[in-house]
């Protein structure tokens, strides 16, 4: 019998198709192990399976094709230390399987195109981040991954994003106003005119004001910062690597955005720039380093989407602390 945990935090993992949330998932499962975390795919809250998508007109990202109304009632009962009987979308068949039992756990991950876009659900969700890939970059990754493994043509890859751009428009795009963090992922500035999306920009947004979430910061809290570390202790070759910070707006929010372009040489070398960022949530020294290098194969483990997985999935776990010694009971003693 799976024993009921006394506090379960919620965590929002929201990005489009394609966009690394299953590395990131995977960077989460690493820090805090199979045991603690439950991760859901919203996915299985399909509404309608591939068919009937079709025979109405619409893609899985509208609302119309997703039961709202079940994700709530069962992100809460989970978060509320009960077990659920959750459907389950079957991608290779396209149909909706039997349901299996899920019960809670310490974090429940919900990762996929909606967990910010119902604010019944939205207000369930403790800690969310938000993968946010550029056009040119999305085209160039779903190429890479769509022909290379799935079969599809060069057509079929720019038909399938463009058939989906206006719902993920209208519905998937506007969640990032909601999450606390958003990495985004874009091509560089390093290189003139780049096509080939080898080299990225990989820029942190994150929210201030957040209780139990501290920014991290490059050298000196509340400046504006650009370094390019290249040098003796860091191996940089063409186009080299440039670091900025600084305090930014972002949907009206106040918010510090942490920015790497470029791509590491030897991760082991990572530990020159962690030691130049304060806030991180490590527990000792190098630890962010050891976390990405414990992983080279891991796509983007050479630059900045790896470095900022690795520091988002930290911060999740300062969050998880936070919300469980909040939760803890205050001992009372005598004359309080």
């Amino acid at each position: 019998m799976t024993s009921q945990p006394d506090r379960v935090v919620v965590i929002g993992v929201a990005g489009d198709s394609g966009c690394g949330k299953s590395t990131f998932l995977r960077r989460l499962t690493d820090l805090f192990g199979s045991e603690l975390m439950t991760v859901i795919c919203l996915d299985d809250y399909h509404s309608l399976d591939r068919k009937q998508r079709k025979e109405q007109g619409v893609t899985a990202l509208n609302p119309k094709a997703n039961n709202f109304d079940l994700m709530y009632e069962q992100v809460k009962a989970l978060k509320d230390g009960k077990s659920v009987d959750k459907p389950i979308y079957n991608h290779e068949t396209g149909m909706i399987d039997p349901p299996e039992r899920i019960h809670a756990n310490r974090i429940v991950v919900i990762e996929g195109l909606h967990p910010f876009y119902d604010e019944r659900v939205r207000e369930l969700v403790d800690f969310g981040v938000y993968l946010d890939i550029s056009d040119e970059v999305k085209i160039a990754w779903k190429i890479q991954r769509d022909m290379a493994e799935r079969g599809h043509t060069y057509d079929d890859v720019l038909r399938s994003i463009e058939s989906r751009r206006p719902d993920f428009s209208a519905y998937i795009d506007p969640q990032k106003q909601h999450a606390d963090v958003v990495i985004q992922v874009l091509p560089t500035q390093l290189i003139p005119n780049d096509t080939e999306r080898k080299i990225l920009r990989i820029r942190m947004i994150q929210r201030e004001g957040r209780p139990g979430f501290q920014s991290a910061y490059l050298f000196d809290e509340g400046s504006t910062i650009d370094w390019i570390p290249c040098g003796r202790k860091l191996t940089c070759h063409y186009p080299g690597i440039r670091l900025h910070y600084g305090p930014d707006s972002y949907y009206g929010n106040e918010v510090s955005t942490l920015e790497l372009d470029g791509q590491f040489e030897n991760l082991e070398e990572l530990i020159y720039i962690e030691q130049h960022l304060s806030n991180t949530s490590t527990q000792y020294y190098g630890e962010m380093t050891e976390l990405l290098a414990k992983h080279p194969e891991y796509p983007g483990s050479n630059n900045g989407t790896g470095l900022f997985q690795v520091l988002v999935g930290l911060k999740m776990r300062a969050m998880y602390d936070y919300l469980n010694a909040k939760e803890a009971p205050v001992a009372v003693g005598v004359g309080s």
